[in-house]
C-alpha cells in the first residue's frame, strides 16, 4: 500500500539540540532542509570569486607565495562545490535518509575547506602587520559567517563547525598579535578589541544558528503535517481523494510506460448501515478502521487504500498484465471483509461488493474510472451483494452520460 511520504520519531522542541541526527527530524522535512544546501550556487560562486581576488591582492602586496597558493586552492574548491551542487541537482530527488546523509556529508566537507581556507588566509596576513590589508581579510571572515548562518542553519552541526574553524584561528592570531611588542600606540588594545569583536560575533552567532534551526524545524514539521492531513482520511489514516488522484495520474502514466495496466476497485460495505443503527457511530467508525487495516493487509506495497467516505473504499492496484488478477485480489477482498469482527466485545458481520474498472482500457481519467467502477460496483449489490463485477461498456456509456 503507497501512504505518503513516512516519518520517523521527531524529539519533542524543547530537547532539540545544536548538533542533531537527520532520525530525529521527519524525512520530508530532512529531504527539504538537504535541497536547500544545495539550492543556493550563487552565494558559494560570489565567495569564491571575492576569496580568490583577495587572496590575489594580499599575496601581491605582501609578495607572499602562500596566500598566492591559497588563490588557487579556493578556485579549485569552488569549483569542486559547485560540481557537487550539479550533481546532486541532477540525482534528484532523493528519497531515503541513507542517501541524504551522504549528500549532506560532501556539502560539509566542501564547506570545511572553505573555511579553513578563510582561516589560513587571515592567520597569515595577520601575522604579516598589514592592518589595511588584515581588516579585508577579516570582512571575509564576517561576510562567510553571516552567509553560513543565513544558509546553512538549517543544518546546524555542518554551520557552528564552519563558522569555529573560520573564526577561531582568526581570533587566536589577532590576540597572539596584540602580544607582540611595536611602536604603533594602542596597538595591543585594538587588536584586543578586534579579537574581542570577531569573538563576541561569533557567539551571537551560534545563538542565531540555534534560533533559526528550531524555528526552521517547526515551520517545515507543521507545513509537511497540513500536506499529509490534507490527504489523509482523517478516521482511518488511508488516502483521501486527492492523494489518490496525484497517485492514480502517478501510476497510469508508468503503466503506459510499461504497457502494464492498473485496476480500480470500488468497494461499498453491504450491512454497514445496520450495524451503524444498531450499535451507533463509534463502533461504526471502530469497524471502518479495522476494515481499512484489513485491506491494506491485502494489498502490495505499491498498490493505493483510499477511503472516499461513509463506507466507500477505493483499492488502486498497478502492475497488472491481466484482468484476472483483479477478479483473484476483488474475491480476496470479499472472503476477507466478509469475515467476522469484533468491536467492544461484541461480533459484528458484514460483506462488500466491488465494482472493478481498468486504465488505460477505459481511459485514464479517473472520475470517469470512479464511475466507470460505481456503475459496476452497482450491478454487483443488485445482483445480489457480496460480487466483484467489471466495469463494462454499457458502464462506461451510463459514466459519460452522467458526466
Amino acid at each position: 500500500m503507497e501512504r505518503s511520504d513516512p516519518h520517523t520519531p521527531i524529539e519533542p522542541r524543547s530537547r532539540l539540540q545544536i548538533f542533531p541526527s537527520p532520525a530525529t527530524l521527519p524525512l520530508p522535512v530532512y529531504r527539504d532542509f538537504v535541497a536547500m544546501l544545495f539550492g543556493m550556487w550563487l552565494p558559494i560562486f560570489g565567495l569564491g570569486i571575492v576569496f580568490v581576488a583577495i587572496c590575489l591582492l594580499v599575496g601581491r602586496a605582501l609578495d607572499n607565495g602562500f596566500i598566492l597558493l591559497l588563490a588557487a586552492l579556493g578556485a579549485l574548491t569552488t569549483a569542486l562545490r559547485l560540481t557537487t551542487l550539479r550533481a546532486y541537482c541532477r540525482s534528484a530527488p532523493v528519497a531515503d535518509f541513507a542517501n541524504l546523509k551522504r549528500w549532506e556529508r560532501r556539502y560539509a566537507v566542501g564547506n570545511y575547506v572553505s573555511a579553513a581556507l578563510i582561516a589560513l588566509l587571515n592567520v597569515d596576513t595577520i601575522t604579516a602587520h598589514a592592518p589595511l590589508l588584515h581588516l579585508i581579510t577579516v570582512s571575509l571572515v564576517f561576510s562567510f559567517g553571516a552567509g553560513i548562518v543565513s544558509r546553512t542553519s538549517v543544518r546546524p552541526a555542518i554551520c557552528v563547525i564552519s563558522l569555529l574553524i573560520a573564526t577561531l584561528p582568526t581570533i587566536a592570531a589577532l590576540g597572539w598579535h596584540a602580544l607582540e611588542p611595536h611602536p604603533i600606540p594602542l596597538h595591543a588594545e585594538l587588536f584586543g578589541i578586534e579579537a574581542l569583536i570577531v569573538a563576541m560575533i561569533t557567539a551571537l552567532s551560534l545563538q542565531t544558528v540555534a534560533h533559526l534551526y528550531r524555528t526552521s524545524v517547526e515551520h517545515h514539521t507543521a507545513r509537511h503535517d497540513m500536506a499529509k492531513l490534507a490527504r489523509t482520511d482523517a478516521l482511518t489514516g488511508l488516502s483521501n481523494r486527492l492523494l489518490l488522484r496525484e497517485l492514480f495520474q502517478h501510476h497510469t502514466a508508468a503503466a503506459m510506460r510499461m504497457k502494464n495496466q492498473v485496476a480500480l476497485h470500488f468497494l461499498d460495505l453491504d450491512g454497514f448501515k445496520a450495524v451503524n443503527d444498531r450499535f451507533g457511530h463509534p463502533a461504526g467508525d471502530a469497524l471502518l478502521e479495522q476494515v481499512a487495516r484489513r485491506l491494506e493487509d491485502m494489498v502490495r506495497s505499491d498498490d493505493v487504500v483510499s477511503r472516499l467516505g461513509g463506507d466507500e473504499f477505493i483499492v488502486l492496484q498497478v502492475g497488472l498484465r491481466a484482468d484476472s488478477e483483479a477478479e483473484l485480489l476483488a474475491r480476496r477482498f470479499i472472503r476477507e471483509i466478509g469475515k467476522p469482527y469484533v468491536v467492544d466485545g461484541i461480533s459484528m458481520s458484514i460483506s462488500v461488493s466491488v465494482g472493478i474498472a481498468t486504465a488505460p482500457r477505459l481511459g485514464i481519467e479517473l472520475e470517469r474510472l470512479l464511475a466507470c467502477a460505481d456503475a459496476a460496483l452497482y450491478r454487483a449489490k443488485a445482483g445480489g451483494k457480496a460480487r466483484a463485477i467489471f466495469c463494462i461498456e454499457a458502464d462506461a456509456a451510463a459514466a459519460d452520460l452522467a458526466a
